[in-house]
């Protein structure tokens, strides 16, 4: 037993009894940890529950699926490049040009095989995104720009030459049909039903790849450490240019996936398409609980952000709800997400 210097014994301080109990540490501890996906599950609930159970249906769960197939499939991309501490602007602009890209090459090709034109415009579109991708990295990695700034720029310069190679129209004429199968087809039909869009069979597995190399992997421990401390992580030996490139050439690839598989979806490349994605996909990336400073992002919270994003907006059209009015809903609950977000992961760390 411990003595005092006058030889008497010192009592041991008892811990103060915690008033909530070990069952209200580990609900707060659980709460925490699913916090995104206790969100995604009341938004279904009051979702199925307003719309009198069409939400729920399955027709339109499976549509709900495809339509957030696309931006998900960015937003893998796009929690790598936030996670390290930076942003792209230009998704959005890239599908649209890279989808005429890929339909310019499907024409031109001229192939007697469907599936020889499907993949040089697959193949088209992934090429010239991540060569996009590969521009906008360098000049953010070798001149130290910030990335908003070129990114912005990127954005406008994507646009505008989308609109220059199909002098302003969209290209409905040469495409094979074999193309909608990319866009709007199933998987295995025969067996499964209309249940499972192609879209969505390469969101899974773009999200399974993103998720290991993120998680499970040298590249992705690299990206969270330049996110967290970029100074440091370059005195580790850390290749941080080499990283932050590549980071911007996979999106850039995505996007380019993206914008072929949209133009398989409608059957046409249109030039105008993606307008205010990368807005969308920014807030599936921050919803997820990705820090937009860096050093901090997960794939799994990514997608249901994505999958947040998608059912508020389903659910808002079937409430038959005007488009600014989504707007600002949709702005609501993103507040409210990050906000609430921040709290109990502030809670989480008092614990």
């Amino acid at each position: 037993m411990t003595r005092k210097t006058d030889g008497t014994p010192v009592q041991p301080r008892l811990a103060a009894p915690n008033p909530y109990g070990t069952e209200t540490s580990s609900f707060v501890t659980w709460a925490v940890r699913l916090r995104m996906p206790i969100v995604l599950a009341l938004l279904v609930i009051v979702a199925t529950i307003l719309t009198d159970g069409v939400f729920a249906r399955k027709e339109n769960l499976v549509n709900v699926a495809r339509q957030i197939s696309f931006e998900a499939l960015i937003a893998f991309g796009m929690t790598l490049i936030i996670t390290t501490g930076g942003i792209d602007l230009s998704v959005g602009s890239l599908v649209a040009m890279t989808g005429v890209v890929a339909a310019i090459a499907m024409r031109g090709i001229g192939a007697d095989s469907a599936s020889l034109c499907i993949l040089v415009g697959l193949l088209a579109g992934v090429v010239v995104g991540a060569g996009f991708g590969t521009a906008s990295g360098t000049i953010i990695t070798r001149f130290s720009l910030p990335p908003f700034i070129v990114t912005l720029g990127g954005m406008l310069i994507a646009r505008g030459l989308g609109f220059i190679f199909c002098s302003g129209q969209p290209i409905y004429e040469g495409l094979p049909e074999q193309l909608t199968t990319l866009g709007s087809g199933f998987v295995l039909p025969g067996l499964l039903g209309k249940t499972l869009p192609v879209p969505v069979l390469v969101m899974l597995i773009g999200f399974a790849v993103f998720w290991l190399l993120l998680a499970r992997s040298v590249f992705g421990r690299s990206v969270i450490a330049i996110g967290s401390n970029e100074e440091a992580a370059r005195l580790s030996g850390i290749p941080v240019r080499r990283t932050k490139l590549m980071v911007y050439v996979l999106t850039g690839g995505l996007c380019g996936l993206v914008g072929v598989m949209h133009s398989a979806k409608l059957m046409a490349a249109d030039p105008k398409i993606g307008e205010m994605w990368e807005l969308n996909v920014i807030a599936a990336v921050v919803v997820g609980g990705t820090s937009l400073f860096g050093g901090r992002g997960t794939i799994p919270g990514t997608l249901v952000g994505a999958l947040i994003i998608g059912v508020l907006n389903n659910s808002l059209n079937l409430l038959h709800v005007q488009h600014f009015w989504q707007k600002v809903v949709l702005g609501v609950v993103i507040l409210l997400a990050a906000l609430l977000d921040a709290g109990l992961s502030r809670l989480g760390k008092s614990r």
